[in-house]
C-alpha cells in the first residue's frame, strides 16, 4: 500500500491519520497537527495522574502480549532512589508484521512524544528506542526528529523549559528476531549476546543495567499522546459494548493471497469477515481463502470459518482459537499447500533460535528437518505424530516463547489441515519451499 491513500470509510484513524503527509515527519509539521501539546500537558501533571489516565483508557500492549500499559507503568516505584529506564521495542520482525516501521517512517514525532510522556510517567530520565538495524529509513526519520527535538529544547535537561530531564536515544539492533523479546533486547542493549533472561526478576525490578525498566512497543507508545490530549473516555469509544477489556484502535498489517495488502487501522472488536472481504478486497479473483493467520506467524492458524466468525480484539480472536498477536494478518488461499507454509515458518524459527534452551535449539531444528523431509516427498505417516511429540516438548518449557512460536503453527496446522500433510506424504510429491529471507 502506498501513501497517501484514501482510507476505507470503516477505518478509524488515530495512529495512521497522518501517514503519507510528508511534512508530518518534521517538527514544524507535527506541531501544526497539535504535536507536543500532550507532552507539555503531561509535564505539568503528577506522574501518577498520567499513569491513571492511561490505565483508565484501557490501552494494552500492541507488541503481542496485550498487557495493560497503565498497569505496567504503575509497577515502577517513583522515588525509590534508583535510575529508571524506558525501552521502546522497535525491533519489529514478526513475519507478516510491518506496521511499527510505518509509524516511525511517517510520524516519528508521535513515537518520540509517547516515549517522552512514558518516561516522565515512570520516573525515567532516559528512554532507548531499540530499532532493528535493517530499518534504515525509519532510523533516519527518528534520528532526524530527535535532533529537531533537542535543538528546540523539547528534550534534554530542561525539557520544554520545565526543569525536568527527558532524554530519548536511538539504539540500533543487529537484526536478530530474538532481540524483540524484552529480556533479550535488554541484554543486547547492554552490549551482550541477545539471549533471553529467566524471569523473575521482571524488568520493573531489575531491567536494563539491573535497574527498574519498562518496555513498550512502538504502536503502544505512539497512541499515548492522543490519549493524553483527548482523555480516556475518548479512547474507549472504540470497543465492543460487551467487551470493555479491549479498547481503542489497532493497526493491522495484511499480506499474502489478498487483493489489497497494506496497513489498516480499525476499532477493537471489528468484524474480521468484513475486514478481510470489504476493506482488504478478499482473495485473488477465482480463488477462495483456505486459512488465515491473524497475528503474525507465531499464532495459531485459523480455518476460514473460524476467521469469518472472529471479532478483532484480544478476546475475540481467542474465542476462535487463535490470538491477536502483533496484528500481522497472513492470508492463504486454496492454491497453497499448508505444509509448505508451515515448513517455511519452522525454518525461520530454527534460523532465529538463540540456541540457549535445548528444547528450542533441538526442537526447531528437528521440526524443520522432518517438515523438509515431507515436502521433499520422503515423509512417512509416523512423522506426523513425531512432530506433535516434539511440539509438546517445545511448548512452555523454555526461557522465552520462540520455541512455542515454532510449535504453534505445526500443532494448529496438523489439527486443522492434517489432510494436506497426509496427501503430500501419500503422493510422495516434492514441493519447493522458498528460502527464509
Amino acid at each position: 500500500m502506498g501513501y497517501p491513500h484514501a482510507p476505507h470509510r470503516r477505518e478509524a484513524l488515530v495512529l495512521s491519520k497522518h501517514f503519507g503527509e510528508k511534512d508530518a515527519v518534521t517538527l514544524a509539521g507535527w506541531k501544526k497537527r497539535g504535536g507536543y501539546a500532550a507532552l507539555e500537558k503531561a509535564l505539568g501533571m503528577p506522574p501518577a495522574d498520567i499513569v491513571n489516565v492511561v490505565k483508565d483508557s484501557g490501552l494494552r500492549g500492541r507488541g503481542g502480549a496485550g498487557f495493560p500499559t497503565g498497569l505496567k507503568w504503575s509497577f515502577m516505584k517513583i522515588g525509590d532512589g534508583k535510575p529508571h529506564y524506558l525501552c521502546c521495542n522497535a525491533d519489529e520482525s514478526e513475519p507478516g508484521t510491518f506496521k511499527d516501521r510505518e509509524i516511525m517512517r511517517w510520524t516519528p514525532h508521535a513515537l518520540i512524544e509517547g516515549c517522552a510522556i512514558g518516561s516522565y510517567a515512570i520516573g525515567a530520565e532516559t528512554c532507548y528506542i531499540y530499532i532493528r538495524g535493517e530499518f534504515t529509513e525509519p532510523i533516519a526519520r527518528v534520528e532526524a526528529a530527535l535532533k529537531e527535538c533537542y535543538d528546540a529544547g523539547i528534550l534534554g535537561k530542561n525539557a520544554m523549559g520545565t526543569g525536568k530531564t527527558v532524554n530519548v536515544w536511538v539504539h540500533r539492533g543487529a537484526g536478530a528476531y530474538i532481540c524483540g523479546e524484552e529480556t533479550a533486547l535488554m541484554n543486547s542493549l547492554e552490549g551482550k549476546r541477545g539471549n533471553p533472561r529467566i524471569k523473575p526478576p521482571f524488568p520493573a525490578v531489575s531491567g536494563v543495567f539491573a535497574q527498574p525498566t519498562t518496555i513498550n512497543n512502538v504502536e503502544t507508545l505512539a497512541a499515548v499522546p492522543a490519549i493524553l490530549n483527548n482523555g480516556a473516555a475518548w479512547y474507549k469509544q472504540w470497543m465492543r459494548a460487551d467487551n470493555p477489556k479491549s479498547t481503542g484502535t489497532k493497526l493491522y498489517s495484511v499480506c499474502g493471497n489478498i487483493q489489497k495488502p497494506g496497513n489498516y487501522e480499525v476499532p477493537m472488536g471489528f468484524p474480521f469477515k468484513e475486514f478481510l472481504y470489504d476493506l482488504c478486497g478478499g482473495p485473488p479473483p477465482g480463488r477462495k481463502f483456505k486459512a488465515i493467520i491473524p497475528g503474525g506467524i507465531s499464532v495459531p492458524i485459523q480455518t476460514v470459518d473460524e476467521a469469518e466468525a472472529s471479532l478483532m480484539d484480544y478476546e475475540g480472536f481467542v474465542a476462535e482459537g487463535t490470538m491477536l498477536g502483533s496484528g500481522g494478518v497472513i492470508c492463504i488461499d486454496d492454491s497453497q499447500n499448508l505444509v509448505k507454509q508451515i515448513a517455511r515458518a519452522a525454518r525461520f524459527f530454527a534460523h532465529e533460535s538463540c540456541a540457549q534452551c535445548t528444547q528450542c535449539r533441538e526442537g526447531t531444528a528437528w521440526t524443520t528437518k522432518i517438515l523438509e523431509r515431507i515436502v521433499a516427498g520422503e515423509g512417512t505417516p509416523e512423522d506426523l505424530d513425531t512432530l506433535l511429540s516434539i511440539a509438546d516438548n517445545m511448548t512452555g518449557k523454555t526461557i522465552c516463547v520462540l520455541s512455542d512460536s515454532c510449535a504453534t503453527p505445526v500443532v494448529s496446522g496438523l489439527k486443522k489441515f492434517r489432510a494436506d500433510f497426509e496427501a503430500l506424504i501419500k503422493s510422495k510429491r516434492t514441493i519447493l519451499v522458498p528460502a527464509v529471507a
